[in-house]
């Protein structure tokens, strides 16, 4: 783990690996939306709406497992102090905010002909939204950190504090009487039939290679800025 917490290492790795990310995600994602809005059949009961389903799951799958990278890098942080594993929970934040909005957008979309309204308070869809508000809150705290030369130990805190709500999204459904539908997809088995199944999976892998590219593209203008502002530093000092 610690092998890769040199910056000229780490960079050396990025800079190849962001182009193929980035590539690769678009390549699948526009094949995944090409097949889910022409290709995929209407489903039986919700007809042409579900054809959301291989956006809305992708992002709501890349809100959860963004503030997930958020924990675990604040965890790598605090007991590890891994040098770069703040950049890494910084990286992942905004992009994990913007796939969480998303998420909910399209969710609400998908709501209004299923349920015949654009939002209910539901479990699901309630710890969602404290999602965003957690990931707005990390973005700020961390910017202010980072800003006033605070510790970084405050963030990374509020990161382990915040995955609470991973497993309150996930079995939500199941604990509440709940207008959002069970999991269709568990551990060995599926409910959902293969022609969504398979295309869902390639959206995805899709939206994951982008969200890592982004967080690459994200942690190498952070480590960017902190070298300026540490040249800056030795420059005023030998003047």
């Amino acid at each position: 783990m610690h092998g890769y917490a040199n910056p000229a290492r780490f960079l050396r790795i990025a800079r190849w690996l962001t182009p193929v990310l980035l590539l690769s995600g678009l390549l699948i994602t526009a094949g995944t939306m090409v097949y889910g809005l022409f290709l995929a059949p209407a489903e039986r009961l919700q007809g042409e709406t579900v054809r959301i389903l291989f956006i809305h799951v992708p992002t709501v799958w890349l809100g959860m497992a963004g503030w997930s990278t958020i924990a675990i890098s604040s965890l790598m942080e605090l007991v590890w102090r891994h040098p770069l594993a703040a950049l890494a929970a910084r990286g992942a934040a905004v992009p994990g905010a913007l796939f969480t909005a998303l998420g909910l957008a399209t969710g609400s979309i998908w709501g209004r002909p299923a349920w015949g309204t654009w939002w209910v308070w539901d479990g699901r869809l309630t710890s969602f939204l404290v999602l965003l508000f957690l990931y707005l809150g990390y973005i700020a705290l961390a910017g202010a950190v980072s800003r006033e030369g605070g510790s970084s130990r405050i963030p990374a805190i509020f990161g382990l504090v915040g995955a609470i709500n991973i497993p309150i999204i996930h079995y939500s459904v199941l604990w509440w009487n709940s207008l959002h539908q069970p999991p269709s997809i568990g551990m060995g088995n599926s409910s959902m039939s293969p022609e969504f199944l398979w295309g869902l999976g390639a959206g995805v892998l899709g939206f994951s290679l982008l969200f890592g590219a982004v967080v690459l593209m994200r942690m190498r203008a952070l480590l960017a800025e902190i070298q300026a502002e540490a040249r800056l530093r030795r420059k005023a000092l030998e003047a």
